[in-house]
């Protein structure tokens, strides 16, 4: 898909690196330049301490495979040197840094263009590049909770949630991948793209936020359930949690009738989807006895049969168990990885390709891995190398 494209991904902790992962699985040649000595901040981030240590923090593990990782001082003018050979050679430049930062670094768009006017140049931020809010930091939880997702997260009368995992970078991350991915497709290449976690956040909320505009909806938090159809939500059952989504009036019907309740729809109560959603607590209290009859595995398996969306509420170790992981080849296990006991494995992609999951063949980098080998290609001799390492450039 994107063999023979090179990216310089200049990006830490999560949105920029998580945008590169899928570029890399898509084929891209990506080299993470990197600050001496330290590194991405994810490498010192993660649940093992002895890798963090290492600088291969499994944060870092989980979306930098199959990159090549260059250390360099972009403050040096030497560092700056190497980094405009390689921009003279590269299709594609993506950072997350502050606006501003890469300006006063005297390596921003204008001036990267000049060096290659082909150049896709992306920055990741979490306001923008423009706009009253660009300036600020961002981390995830602070877009979360400006973009209105932990308002509407949550039971009702209770505090807001943040969701569960990175929401906001992860979303940022992706939109900026597919932006990326277009503007190669663009002739005569060569733009500058302005990916903002906000917005990114916000154009996902499409149902919610056009309530609102359209509709005059005030958003609000509604638990486990489903807004739009009843019953549709969580619900008890003999083990745990199953998420039912009878959103059809045929499968309303079905559902009653399969776990013993038929009478239920000669209730006013429950007669049209819209009654059903009026009375939403009664119809969950209604169904509570009859669900809480068999496991939720049981349920699941019999729902789905007759054409009712049903799943069990599952861990994340439930799911990565599941033999549907395993066919859809999800995970990519290496064995080589620089300061691990054992072998590691980590996420790919969300797509395969002609039937067949994208992978990259590399590990996660260790620190400047990948020094030499791009240097000589830019023809560097030892020597130059070695002073070069001595001097604190690379």
């Amino acid at each position: 898909m994107l063999s023979g494209i090179r990216v310089l991904d200049m990006t830490n902790v999560l949105a920029g690196p998580f945008c590169c992962h899928q570029l890399a699985h898509m084929g891209a040649e990506v080299i993470k330049i990197e600050a001496v000595g330290r590194g991405d901040l994810a490498r010192q981030l993660g649940a093992d301490k002895q890798l963090s240590a290492a600088h291969m923090g499994i944060s870092f593990l989980a979306q930098n495979a199959g990159k090549k990782s260059l250390t360099l001082d972009l403050k040096s003018d030497k560092g700056k040197e190497i980094f405009h050979q390689l921009v003279q050679g590269a299709d594609v430049v993506i950072e997350n840094f502050r606006p501003g930062v890469m300006a006063r670094l005297g390596l921003d768009y204008p001036v990267l263009k000049e060096l290659n006017p082909q150049l896709v140049y992306c920055a990741i931020t979490g306001f923008g590049q423009t706009g009253p809010l660009s300036p600020r930091p961002a981390y995830d939880q602070i877009i979360q909770g400006l973009s209105g997702v932990m308002s509407i997260t949550g039971k009702p009368d209770e505090d807001p949630l943040r969701v569960g995992f990175p929401l906001a970078d992860t979303i940022g991350g992706l939109t900026a991948a597919m932006a990326v991915s277009a503007a190669l497709n663009k002739r005569p290449r060569g733009q500058m793209i302005d990916v903002s976690m906000l917005d990114s956040v916000l154009t996902t909320m499409g149902w919610v936020v056009s309530n609102y505009l359209i509709g005059g909806v005030q958003p609000a938090q509604h638990g486990n359930e489903n807004t739009t159809s009843a019953p549709s939500g969580t619900f008890q059952t003999a083990d745990g949690l199953l998420n039912i989504a009878a959103n059809e009036e045929r499968q309303w019907q079905a559902l009653i009738r399969h776990v013993g309740c038929p009478h239920l729809a000669d209730d006013e109560r429950f007669a049209t989807r819209d009654n059903r959603k009026l009375h939403r607590k009664a119809l969950s209290h209604a169904l509570d006895p009859y669900l809480r009859q068999k496991s939720a595995a049981e349920w699941e398996t019999e729902l789905t049969d007759i054409g009712i969306p049903a799943g069990v509420v599952m861990t994340v170790p439930d799911i990565l168990a599941h033999p549907h992981i395993a066919h859809r080849g999800l995970l990519s296990q290496f064995d080589d990885v620089q300061a691990a006991a054992g072998p590691v494995s980590v996420m790919r992609t969300g797509f395969q390709s002609d039937g067949q999951p994208v992978s990259v063949d590399m590990p996660p980098p260790g620190l400047g891995a990948h020094n030499h080998e791009l240097l000589k290609d830019l023809g560097y001799d030892e020597a130059d190398i070695a002073e070069l390492s001595q001097e604190g450039v690379i």
